[in-house]
């Protein structure tokens, strides 16, 4: 068995399935770096990431799927599902194998995977467009946490560039320590490393001080439209999991008050 240690990136990945093929390899796994020494396997394989060869994966996949097929192999690549790697890899192969299109093959477990893990990256993108809530700092920048399941930074970064494009923002992932920025022009990737998981109360002397103000004008406002009589906790669960929830100024008290 082949172990192939890769950076990661959705490049990374396809530079790996072309040197798959490109060096016949049977029996292989996918590993991201900085995991690769939990794993022991016979022989390891370094893959540096190409674009060209991840182009040339892409064209192909490209001309074989519909435009929704082939988006969904992003969107489920970002999902991180355990052993996604391989399953994407064993839908691609049934792709390249086959003289027709198989999207709609959903007895073929890598289809039917695929799809899964695509749609639970798209819930969990459409969920962060209504879930991020920004606070503003002493320095005019607004800045937002999450921690979402899935890897739905690439996916956002346009939504909120369009609907905040006069002010500048960042919302950080908590869970994978890294965040988009933008500068009023441009959207970038920047990494950032915090002793602790960072959280309203750590992060709460960089704010601005009419910030808890709002906040709290916010959370009556949440307070005021929901009605006792018409509560239902179950509902309410479903569309705001409670995962999200040390996140939301509306679900975080007032930090003055004791």
């Amino acid at each position: 068995m082949t172990q192939l240690l890769y950076d990661g990136s959705y490049e990374g990945w396809l530079t790996a399935v072309f040197e798959i093929y490109e060096y016949k390899l049977k029996d292989v796994v996918f590993a991201k770096e900085e995991i690769s020494n939990t794993l022991l396997f016979s022989e390891t394989q370094l893959v540096i990431t190409d674009n060209a060869k991840a182009n040339r994966v892409l064209n192909g996949l490209e001309q074989r799927l519909s435009h929704h097929g082939f988006n969904n192999l992003y969107f489920a690549f970002l999902s991180e599902m355990d052993q996604i790697e391989e399953i994407l890899f064993r839908f691609v192969e049934y792709v390249f194998s086959s003289p027709m299109n198989i999207e709609g093959d959903l007895s073929r477990n890598e289809v039917l995977n695929v799809k899964k893990a695509a749609h639970l990256t798209g819930k969990e993108s459409h969920r962060m467009k209504a879930f991020v809530r920004f606070k503003l700092t002493k320095d005019g920048l607004y800045y937002a946490i999450i921690e979402p399941d899935c890897d739905v930074l690439p996916l956002i970064e346009q939504h909120f560039k369009n609907r905040y494009a006069d002010q500048r923002w960042l919302i950080y992932d908590a869970k994978r320590k890294y965040g988009i920025y933008y500068d009023l022009e441009n959207v970038s990737t920047v990494e950032m490393q915090f002793e602790q998981n960072p959280s309203s109360r750590s992060l709460a002397e960089i704010n601005d001080e009419n910030e808890e103000f709002f906040e709290n004008l916010w959370r009556n406002y949440f307070k005021s439209v929901n009605i006792e009589s018409r509560k239902n906790t179950k509902l309410h669960i479903k569309h705001m999991p409670k995962r999200y929830w040390k996140n939301l100024t509306e679900k975080i008290p007032n930090l003055n008050k004791r």
